[in-house]
């Protein structure tokens, strides 16, 4: 029976940290709330991502699905229709990123007043 390694994101070897790293990412987080409410097309991922660009979105999309926390659904119609949801694994992420923006949301007050008491000090 083969044992799972023992993975550290700290080690800068484990493969753990490209997971890590992709999550962190700013984009991947939001995309990843967003697409928690449901399967949305392309453009209306766009729409709900405010100052995404169609590439960084397209980037981040295939990068998700890659990793397997996406899954892409294309329709033969025409014109083509395509559709992107979380997958078991994405599902499994949102939560935790869903409270990471509402942690943002309700302490921006006082991070702003950090920075701006920091920033009077320098």
């Amino acid at each position: 029976m083969s044992q799972q390694p023992d993975w550290n994101v700290l080690v800068s070897t484990c493969p753990s940290r490209t997971s890590l790293a992709r999550v962190a990412n700013k984009w991947t987080a939001m995309i990843v709330v967003v697409l928690g409410r449901g399967r949305l097309r392309f453009g209306d991922l766009r729409t709900a991502v405010e100052g995404i660009s169609g590439k960084v979105l397209t980037e981040t999309l295939r990068d998700l699905e890659r990793d397997g926390l996406v899954e892409r659904h294309v329709y033969a119609e025409m014109p083509p229709r395509v559709e992107y949801e979380l997958t078991a694994l994405g599902c499994t992420l949102h939560e935790p990123l869903l409270a990471l923006s509402r942690w943002a949301e309700q302490h921006i007050a006082k991070v702003l007043a950090a920075r701006e008491t920091y920033d009077a000090r320098r």
